[in-house]
């Protein structure tokens, strides 16, 4: 169980992170990177500490591994999983979307269903399990980057314009495959141990070059994070910016410079098939989802505490119509709540013996989710009003002898001194109206991918539309234009 320490000096590996037209020399104390990735130190503090729970014996590994990334085989482990991804989730408050939990959760799933990695032309049934058991003894942090770039949502890669747009094989040698090209939306990587690179979603036959599935070091040669705007260098201070300056994770367009992949690190290798395969006839779809909404539930329940606390401080908590957006609230957060634990207590054991939760409660609460966040922030938004405006420029104003003293008489709430109300605030105007804010909106609304794919593949295929229409079509059969029929 490796420390937040360790951690932090192995992201001093030479990687090539570009921001801003150049390299990050250390992304270890480069402002857009030191702090979330300090965060991400504390959760690898948090599970090398026994008193948190997180630990448990391996089977696989034959040793001490950390529960977030085991794949759970009894109703007991999954709740005990549940409960080490909720350690670390209150430890951010569901702010890091992507913690070294989900794609590890993923690879539970893949590293024990080694048999769907071994197909006629190439068996890499023991890459995958091997790189499981490297997961569980090394601790590893794996970002991935699973969807192709925005070139044309139209048609897929092999009707586009240009010489590997998205991540391909160009060659293959005795040592690998050579890859070329990009993937999107790498959450994390910059500040990763590994990166995971395949495609979610579907090719076609023409795609087979593109149908491919690795993991590599992020310090490989070739291998290129580029990062959106980094949010949290022009936070003025934690006081102001207290979400963005912890956890404005960084996103990545991964470019890859005829980088080779060597076989060993190879999990599918232009197999448009097995591409699809790995994530739903394994269960890492539902079982990293799984994790997700755990994440989700959590953030959820943070930014209701902070909506009860502003009608608090407001004095508004009672009167009938913020009691009435209070409950909405609370509804919307109590059924994502529900729906994790409704897959918990459905979960199955599949055909490897790994409890998979139950995909009609867990796809049902991802088909709200585009709508569930949106809504709760609209709430939120609609409870601080103007007061999120009208705040102090900066937590200067509180120290200055110039400003302080307006800043203590006009900024303040009954029985609520200034510097409460103004730190409640300026909280909640990093969930509502920052740009790291606008970046989580974003992120909720389409983590599982466009609300039409997430509807009509995931949860209309997992509700079980069978069942009851045929328990319709019984009752339809009991009568008709003559009266009831007997039986």
């Amino acid at each position: 169980m490796r420390t937040g320490k360790e951690y932090l000096e192995s992201l001093k590996d030479g990687r090539t992170v570009l921001l801003d037209g150049d390299v990050v020399d250390d992304v270890t104390v480069h402002p857009a990177f030191a702090r979330v990735a300090r965060t991400m130190a504390e959760l690898f503090d948090l599970a090398a500490d026994p008193a948190n729970g997180m630990q448990a014996h391996s089977d696989d590994i034959g040793g001490t591994a950390n529960r977030v990334f085991m794949a759970p085989r009894t109703a007991g482990e999954l709740t005990e999983r549940r409960r080490a991804i909720e350690v670390w989730a209150k430890h951010t408050h569901g702010w890091v979307g992507r913690s070294p939990d989900h794609v590890g959760t993923f690879f539970a799933a893949f590293g024990t269903h080694p048999e769907v990695f071994r197909t006629e032309t190439h068996d890499f049934s023991e890459n995958i399990a091997n790189y499981y058991k490297r997961i569980l003894s090394e601790n590893l942090y794996v970002s991935y980057a699973i969807i192709p770039p925005q070139v044309s949502r139209a048609t897929t890669a092999s009707g586009w314009e240009g010489d590997f747009l998205q991540v391909g094989v160009v060659r293959e040698t005795d040592e690998g495959i050579i890859v070329r090209g990009s993937q999107m939306l790498a959450t994390g990587g910059a500040i990763a141990d590994e990166v995971f690179v395949t495609c979610i979603k579907p090719l076609g036959p023409d795609d087979v070059d593109f149908a491919v599935s690795f993991a590599l070091p992020a310090a490989t040669e070739g291998l290129k994070f580029y990062c959106r705007r980094p949010y949290a260098p022009a936070a003025t201070s934690e006081f102001d910016y207290p979400l963005t300056t912890r956890y404005d994770e960084p996103d990545a367009l991964v470019v890859f410079d005829d980088v080779l992949v060597p076989w060993e690190r190879v999990f599918v290798d232009r197999d448009v098939d097995t591409l699809r395969r790995q994530f739903f006839d394994t269960g890492a779809h539902a079982l990293g989802n799984w994790q997700a909404q755990i994440r989700f539930m959590t953030k959820l329940k943070f930014i209701a505490a902070v909506a009860r606390k502003v009608t608090q401080v407001n004095g508004t908590d009672k009167i009938p119509g913020v009691q009435e957006k209070l409950g909405e609230l609370a509804a919307l957060v109590s059924g994502v709540e529900s729906g994790v634990l409704a897959a918990e207590y459905t979960a199955e054991a599949d055909g490897a013996g790994v409890m998979i939760p139950g995909k009609r409660a867990l796809y049902g609460a991802m088909g709200l989710q585009f709508e569930t966040y949106p809504r709760i922030i609209s709430i939120l938004r609609d409870l601080v009003g103007g007061g999120v405006l009208q705040l102090p420029s900066s937590v200067a104003d509180l120290k200055s002898d110039v400003t302080r003293g307006d800043m203590e008489h006009y900024v303040q709430s009954p029985g609520v001194p200034s510097e409460e109300r103004v730190k409640l605030f300026k909280l909640a105007w990093d969930i509502v109206g920052s740009e790291f804010a606008g970046r989580h909106q974003q992120y909720e609304m389409f983590y599982a991918g466009a609300p039409f794919v997430v509807k009509g593949a995931y949860t209309f295929r997992n509700f079980g539309y069978e069942g009851v229409v045929e328990e319709l079509d019984e009752f339809l059969s009991q009568y008709g234009v003559s009266g009831r029929k007997e039986h």
